[in-house]
């Protein structure tokens, strides 16, 4: 730890963490202060060479640890990982910029995703198949697939990391996990974690670098045999597209840009209450957060003026700060496209309720920002904003709303509230993306499975489906001698 309390920055090779040996750093922002929090290592080829000879010589090893070894080395980091919630949550805060209650929770919510497969481990069971004659049998085997590369964004250090180690090692796969570069430290501290529980030397390895280099040279080695990628949808097709060229399997958490629907049958405050909470959690940096406002028009105005009079009075501060109720924006580039969001909403019309504007001049803080009567062209009703700004829309009829929160080719998340059982299963059935919350936002869970369809991505992370995604299946079929 560092004397200003944020993580020591090392990779992590082959039980080892040390510095790059090529001597390339870059700076680590705070984005409350934008001090700079300490300096990061990039790999060098060389240094990728020896995690990937790590990961390949150590995959075979772990492989066949028994599962309930396995088990017990990822409850042992669980663990430790519940020692620790208070550094790394400053560190996750420090260098990412949430509020630190929020980043305490992220980190609870890593630790059981850890526990959740060290118990699913156990249970990666197969089949068997009856034979056709009374001396045969099949058999269907699920096997670690060999080692992975994972790749993870800055919006979630703790979280999205966690996934895609938990699962990989949890099937009896190596890692190589390239953390972001905007906020390391976070992953770096959950890799000493598993150091210390006793995780082989090598099973896991973390690096960094300059994105497109550490990618272009991973995903098409032959020693990786599954790529993970979170991140944006025009990165997350040029990967899918390079591990489709040597014939890797890849799971894709691409992008989205969810639709909310309120239905007149809801009570008002309850929601709002809710939505709010949901959509300036992380300052909107969630690719499942809520983004398109769909409001039935009996109940658009007393929405849009209790939304706005909630938005208004949040606390926006150092997320270290024990008032503050959102911090800042990860990095510059969100400042300047909520900007360019509020703006291009101007130009076609909308009123801004609330918000819209940077506020003071260090720091990348950004107001919650409420956008009523907004143009269906508008940037921000097509494009995935990202950030604290909301539009907020009526409409008239069911199969209207669906049709239009159905417009898009983003497919990842999708809500809805009302009060009548029968319009929450039709919306259920006819919300197209891979996760519909009925009256709820808490559709992230450790036990059920993530992911997207359409230009949101493939392949689930989370729940049984997250560790299959890790493991090749095998039939056997025995015929007694």
């Amino acid at each position: 730890m560092s004397a200003n309390g944020y993580e020591k920055l090392e990779l992590f090779i082959d039980g080892a963490f040390r510095q790059g040996s090529g001597g390339k750093i870059e700076d680590v922002i705070n984005p409350a202060d934008e001090n700079v929090l300490g300096e990061l290592p990039h790999a060098s080829k060389s240094d990728l060479d020896e995690a990937l000879t790590a990961a390949d010589r150590m995959f075979p090893i772990w492989r066949d640890t028994p599962a309930i070894q396995r088990a017990q080395v990822l409850n042992k980091a669980a663990q430790l990982i519940r020692e620790r919630i208070e550094p790394i949550g400053r560190t996750l805060t420090m260098e990412q910029g949430k509020t630190l209650p929020e980043a305490k929770g992220e980190i609870v919510v890593s630790a059981e995703i850890l526990e959740w497969y060290a118990g699913e481990c156990m249970r990666s069971y197969g089949r068997i198949i009856p034979g056709r004659t009374a001396n045969s049998r099949g058999m269907v085997l699920k096997e670690p697939i060999g080692p992975v590369a994972a790749f993870t964004p800055w919006n979630f250090p703790a979280y999205t990391p966690m996934r895609k180690m938990a699962a990989a090692l949890a099937a009896g796969c190596s890692v190589i996990i390239k953390a972001s570069e905007e906020t390391p430290g976070t992953c770096v501290a959950l890799a000493r974690c598993f150091q210390e529980a006793g995780l082989p030397d090598g099973v896991l390895n973390v690096v960094f670098g300059v994105p497109a280099e550490v990618s272009e040279y991973l995903v098409p080695h032959p020693t990786i045999r599954k790529i993970s990628f979170t991140g944006s949808v025009p990165v997350g097709k040029l990967l899918s597209k390079m591990a489709g060229e040597h014939m890797k399997r890849a799971t894709m958490e691409l992008g989205g840009h969810s639709p909310v629907i309120v239905f007149d049958d809801v009570d008002t405050d309850k929601v709002v209450k809710m939505v709010v909470g949901g959509k300036f959690r992380n300052a909107g940096q969630v690719c499942i957060s809520p983004t398109r406002f769909f409001v039935h028009e009996n109940k658009y105005a007393d929405f849009v003026t209790k939304f706005t009079a909630a938005a208004a009075v949040m606390n926006v501060t150092n997320g270290l700060d024990a008032d503050a109720d959102m911090g800042p924006l990860a990095n510059p580039r969100r400042l300047d496209a909520m900007a360019g969001f509020v703006a291009d909403a101007r130009e076609h019309g909308a009123d801004v309720r609330t918000g819209g504007e940077r506020m003071g001049n260090q720091g990348f803080f950004f107001q919650p920002t409420v956008l009523a009567d907004v143009s269906e062209d508008s940037r921000i009703m097509n494009e995935e904003p990202f950030g604290p700004v909301v539009p907020i829309v009526p409409f008239k009829e069911f199969d209207e709303v669906i049709e239009r929160a159905n417009r898009l080719e983003f497919g990842l998340a999708s809500y809805a509230f009302t009060s009548d059982d029968n319009k929450a299963n039709a919306l259920a059935d006819k919300l197209e993306s891979g996760m519909v919350g009925v009256n709820s936002l808490a559709i992230s869970l450790p036990e059920a499975p993530f992911g997207g369809i359409k230009d949101s991505g493939h392949g689930s992370e989370g729940g049984m489906e997250g560790l299959e995604a890790y493991q090749n299946t095998k039939f056997v079929q025995h015929w007694a001698s």
